[in-house]
C-alpha cells in the first residue's frame, strides 16, 4: 500500500538543502538516494526468508484471523465469518473483501480456504514483489553521480 510517508521522509531529510542553489540541492538529493539505495540493498541481500518480514507478519496475522472461519468448496470458495459470506477465487487471487487483490497477499478468507485444502506453503499465493529476490533486484540499479558543476556538460563543437 502506497502512502505519502516517503515524500515526507525525503522532505525531512532535505530541509537544510532546500535553501541551496538547484545544482547543490540536486547533489544532496543524489547523495541521500545513493546512501538509501546502498543501505537497502545490503539489508535485502541478507534476507533469508521466503517473504519480506513485514509481509510475513501480515500473512501470520491473516492466518490467526482465518482460524475463526469455515470454508466450503466447489470451483470458487465460500468462506463464512460472523454470519457473512466471502467469495474466494484462489486461481485469480481474489476475494470480495478486496484485501487479497489490494495487498496481493492472501487475506484471512483466502487463508481459511488454503488451510481447508491443507496448503502449508502460503507464500506461493503472495505477489513476487514481496519476495527477497525481487527486493534485491530493486536495488541493483545504481544511483549515477552528477558531474562536477565545473565540468562542461555540453562541449562546444
Amino acid at each position: 500500500m502506497m502512502t505519502s510517508n516517503i515524500a515526507e521522509r525525503i522532505n525531512e531529510c532535505l530541509v537544510e538543502a532546500q535553501g541551496l542553489p538547484i545544482y547543490e540541492f540536486l547533489e544532496e538529493v543524489q547523495i541521500l538516494f545513493g546512501s538509501w539505495n546502498c543501505k537497502n540493498s545490503e539489508i535485502a541481500s541478507y534476507t533469508s526468508t521466503t517473504l519480506d518480514r513485514r509481509f510475513e507478519e501480515i500473512l501470520t496475522l491473516n492466518g490467526a484471523k482465518a482460524l475463526r472461519m469455515t470454508a466450503s468448496s466447489t470451483y470458487v470458495y465460500s468462506v463464512y465469518e460472523s454470519g457473512r459470506k466471502y467469495i474466494v477465487d484462489l486461481e485469480s487471487g481474489t476475494c470480495n473483501c478486496a484485501r487479497f487483490q489490494i495487498d496481493q497477499i492472501p487475506c484471512a478468507h483466502a487463508i481459511a480456504v488454503l488451510k481447508s485444502k491443507h496448503v502449508k506453503e502460503l507464500e506461493e499465493y503472495c505477489s513476487e514483489y514481496y519476495k527477497p529476490n525481487t527486493l534485491v533486484k530493486t536495488y541493483e540499479v545504481s544511483i549515477v553521480p552528477m558531474q562536477d558543476k565545473k565540468t562542461e556538460m555540453f562541449p562546444v563543437v
